[in-house]
């Protein structure tokens, strides 16, 4: 039988997988995100699973509950993990070869309205923190909202220099756009 921690780690992988071989079908870029940006970016996400993750990270403070351990917290936080995995899936399925890692516009660069874009404007950062947040209750230990607060902040910090670059190259069809849809959550 998997343990609850194995079940996470392989649904993280999985995604982690996914993402990996589907940046293989994306547009030309045709602007640059700053090398210092990136590996900042890329450390803070290093440094979020590694705590979220890593029996190690499981000292001191961080391994204090914020909840019981129960069947019933360990399954939500799977559900919530599962439902947060599947939105990013979905989020990237609807970007096709626009989708980058990096804050740069694509070729013939399009925004992106259909599936979760509909409802929000930011529907990976979305996923991927409500997946955060389902480990970290699953988990039930202190080093969980940690992980979520590093993330939630290096996301709100990505998502507005996005937007920025968005309201620059499509003016007031991104601006009907941020009326319409929510930043991390449908209608905020």
């Amino acid at each position: 039988m998997m343990t609850t921690e194995s079940i996470l780690d392989w649904m993280w992988a999985a995604l982690g997988l996914y993402w990996l071989l589907s940046a293989r079908r994306t547009a030309k870029t045709v602007t640059h995100e700053a090398p210092w940006w990136r590996v900042l970016r890329l450390s803070i996400l290093a440094i979020t699973f590694i705590l979220l993750l890593s029996s190690w990270s499981r000292i001191g403070p961080l391994a204090w509950r914020f909840v019981p351990d129960t069947g019933l917290g360990r399954a939500l936080g799977v559900g919530l993990t599962g439902a947060g995995i599947l939105l990013c899936v979905w989020a990237r399925l609807h970007l096709g070869k626009y989708w980058s890692d990096k804050i740069v516009l694509k070729a013939d660069h399009q925004l992106i309205r259909t599936g979760p874009y509909a409802y929000l404007r930011h529907p990976i950062y979305s996923g991927v923190l409500l997946g955060i947040a389902g480990t970290a209750l699953a988990f039930g230990e202190w080093r969980g909202l940690l992980a979520f607060a590093l993330m939630a902040s290096n996301y709100f910090v990505k998502a507005r220099r996005e937007e920025r670059i968005l309201a620059a190259q499509f003016g007031e069809e991104f601006q009907a756009y941020r009326r319409q849809a929510g930043f991390v959550m449908p209608w905020w």
